[in-house]
């Protein structure tokens, strides 16, 4: 496509980005000066001077911020184009002139008195059109329990990140609700579709339904009330909400009211059966497809009125019905069209990961029938894994199509160490120089948060920048010295021994997604092969144990011990399970019960407990906000079987086992550790009776406490024990509570 063509085909979202009256204004400095005092305190926030002009972006109609002032007696002055700009230099104000960090796990912000004086005034414009965040599964990984308190938070992170497009999806059920039973629907038959709070992501996506259900009617009005407050506080500040649209998928007892309507079966998902999954897909060309989608636009725009971007995604992991062109782009064209009937002016936010996850369904014709049957500039896609499986190359930058490219990163929630940061660097700076490239954003896409910070922290960077950092070992310097408050060089040496090792994963192989066993239901031939050499983990772990008697005031030095006490810990279960298996297919049972004492009963059970003195990794915490969500104690049990389930089995039988595997204490001590210990009686007891270890039995038996983990009524603590377990004096001796395994 040439180059005019392609900055043709972008008119229509240049014009999404545009516009903005006084009020706006004015509206947007309000919410950031807001933003501001809760984050420094009204005192603090003083110091600074806060507006929105719109003028700063006439140049290049991208967001723009401008710093100038500062120093003895003088206010910070802080302009943007939006208020998402002017909190983007806010940001960057604190990190680059202050040495301050802002963090999901604690932020750092020891101001200087006074403020260092801006030298003289700096002016910076995105290249990125948007920045965008979320990806439908984080609504449920991580956002799935969380009260306006903790959503007012992660919408200040957003600002001060520079993000201007993410989801707003909570609510949607109340709304698709009303739908069903204007349509006929029994409320009987509604209940039994929609899926429990844990797996509505999946339920969105046409991917389950039923499963962990149904849905209360308070966590209906709950839903509205909070996505009113989410919507409202976006919109202050500048961003763009995306809403959810009609995908296709219907309750199978739409058949029942409309006996002539044409829809298809579609093939299960996930493990599960038809019991739960294979969801029904309206056919493109039934009448009723543009009178659904139509009616939940209407009645969704009415209840939160719109920002003209709407997600939706017909085949996310599902096989559609037939392979020809002309059944896909017509499929594709029915949601569009269904959008506009409405609203003229709508777009639609596409997630790539159908193209990338199923590649040998999805050959040229294909991609293209999807991609040129929705007029171009009015369909942005997100390149959800370019920093590892990018699809605009393959598909010569989307066929014109506008597209962003996406860091997606983390898997199902996970903890561990992961990060392929060379590549994230890199690539968005090559998606832009790609012939005829349609790119207009970045974006950080992971299905859960609050784990790798500086994964994020540079992400969140490019969206600001049109060149690659130069040097990622002094940006990773820089950032541990912000992060921590201080300079230490024990500490920046660990980080860049991390850099170079769990963050330097490269090639298509990388996921991050944790296989370690530690998370895994043991068996004989489980995966321990790494694509980093893990003395650089136990390194970096020795060089911040030295740092803990000066860096310990620092809450976030205390929590990237505790990650990397926990990494070294993961690394160690790997290196015993090599012990124990070798020990087992040698018949050499005294190292076998070596090894795997060692791993199931001195191992686990400390991780355990240096877990349980951070509250980032309490167990009880994360099913306390289930429970807090919930308005009687029935309901409370409810959604915390949801969590416990989305933790461990993921469906009722292990279909999904171990996939948003966390390490929590609790977790670690009921679930995790009684698998391994049962495992190492089940090879011993085999080498001991000269019979053969039966994986199918042990998978039969293993379930029972996979099962009773997840029914049970446990109550586990919300509050840290044992803080600063590895802080004291005796710091540097920590690593040696657990022997080194035997090298044979």
């Amino acid at each position: 496509m040439e180059a005019v063509t392609v900055v043709a085909a972008l008119g229509f979202l240049l014009l999404a980005g545009a516009g903005g009256s006084a009020g706006d204004e004015a509206r947007e400095a309000a919410a950031v000066r807001a933003l501001l005092s809760r984050l420094l305190g009204p005192g603090r926030a003083a110091d600074f001077s806060v507006s929105v002009e719109r003028s700063l972006a006439a140049e290049s109609d991208l967001d723009t911020y401008r710093l100038s002032g500062g120093g003895a007696g003088a206010q910070v002055r802080v302009a943007g184009s939006t208020g998402v700009a002017a909190s983007a230099g806010l940001h960057r104000y604190l990190r680059d002139f202050c040495g301050c960090h802002v963090a999901w796990s604690s932020s750092q912000l020891r101001l200087p008195q006074p403020l260092p004086a801006v030298p003289e005034e700096l002016t910076v414009a995105t290249p990125n059109r948007y920045r965008y965040y979320q990806n439908v599964c984080t609504q449920s990984y991580s956002f799935v329990w969380w009260d306006w308190a903790r959503w007012e938070r992660e919408i200040d992170w957003m600002a001060l990140n520079g993000i201007n497009l993410a989801l707003a999806w909570s609510g949607q059920e109340a709304i698709w609700q009303r739908v069903y039973l204007a349509l006929g629907l029994t409320q009987s038959e509604i209940d039994e579709y929609f899926t429990g709070p844990a797996f509505l992501a999946w339920g969105r996506m046409g991917n389950l339904h039923g499963w962990g259900g149904p849905l209360p009617r308070s966590w209906h009005l709950k839903q509205l009330y909070l996505q009113h407050r989410i919507l409202d506080r976006m919109r202050s500040l500048g961003m763009i909400p995306v809403l959810p649209a009609f995908a296709g998928h219907v309750p199978k007892a739409v058949t029942r009211v409309f006996p002539q309507i044409n829809v298809t079966q579609m093939g299960s998902w996930g493990h599960f059966n038809c019991s739960y999954s294979c969801s029904f897909l309206l056919a493109p060309e039934d009448p009723m497809f543009p009178v659904i989608g139509s009616l939940f636009l209407r009645e969704l725009i009415k209840e939160f009125g719109t920002d003209h971007i709407y997600g939706a995604d017909t085949f996310n992991e599902m096989q559609p019905p037939s392979s020809e062109p002309s059944y896909l782009a017509a499929a594709t064209s029915a949601v569009y069209e269904a959008m506009i009937a409405v609203d003229p002016d709508a777009i639609w936010l596409l997630q790539g990961w159908l193209f990338q996850h199923q590649p040998q369904f999805w050959g040229p014709a294909q991609v293209e029938a999807v991609l040129r049957a929705v007029p171009w500039g009015r369909l942005l896609v997100l390149d959800l894994f370019a920093e590892t499986q990018p699809v605009y190359i393959r598909t010569a930058s989307f066929h014109g199509q506008p597209f962003i490219w996406c860091m997606l990163h983390n898997f199902g929630g996970n903890h561990g160490l992961f990060g392929t940061l060379e590549a994230v660097n890199q690539g968005p700076a090559a998606a832009r120089l790609f012939p005829n490239s349609t790119m207009v954003g970045t974006g950080m896409a992971p299905e859960g948060i609050g784990q790798n910070e500086v994964v994020y922290a540079l992400m969140a960077e490019l969206g600001w920048r049109k060149d690659p950092v130069p040097d990622l070992g002094a940006w990773v310097t820089s950032f541990a010295d912000q992060r921590y408050g201080g300079v230490h060089q024990d500490a920046e040496a660990a980080w860049r021994l991390l850099l170079g090792s769990v963050y330097n994963c490269s090639g298509e192989a990388c996921s991050g997604h944790n296989h370690s066993p530690l998370v895994k239901r043991p068996s004989l031939q489980m995966n321990t092969t790494v694509w980093y050499n893990r003395s650089d983990v136990f390194e970096a772990w020795r060089l911040l144990l030295t740092a803990a008697p000066t860096l310990a005031a620092s809450p976030s030095f205390r929590y990237d011990l505790l990650d990397i006490t926990r990494q070294a810990a993961q690394e160690l279960v790997s290196l015993y399970y090599e012990e124990v298996r070798t020990a087992y297919l040698n018949k050499e049972l005294v190292h076998l019960l070596r090894a795997g004492g060692i791993l199931a009963y001195e191992l686990l059970p400390t991780l355990d407990k240096v877990l349980a003195s951070d509250s980032h990794f309490l167990l009880g915490s994360w099913l306390e906000q289930a429970r807090t969500a919930a308005v009687s104690e029935a309901e409370a049990y409810f959604f915390e079987q949801n969590s416990r389930y989305q933790l461990t089995l993921w469906g009722p039988v292990g279909n999904i086992l171990d996939y948003a595997n966390k390490q929590l204490a609790g977790l670690v001590a009921d679930y995790y550790t009684p698998r391994w210990q049962l495992f190492v009686g089940a090879l011993v007891e085999s080498l001991v009776k000269d019979v053969p270890f039966q994986q199918h039995q042990f998978d039969e038996n293993v379930f029972q406490l996979e099962q009773a983990f997840v029914l049970s009524t446990r109550r586990y603590p919300t509050q840290p024990q044992g803080q600063g377990r590895f802080l004291g004096p005796g710091a540097g001796q920590a690593s040696q509570e657990v022997p080194e395994p035997e090298r044979r």
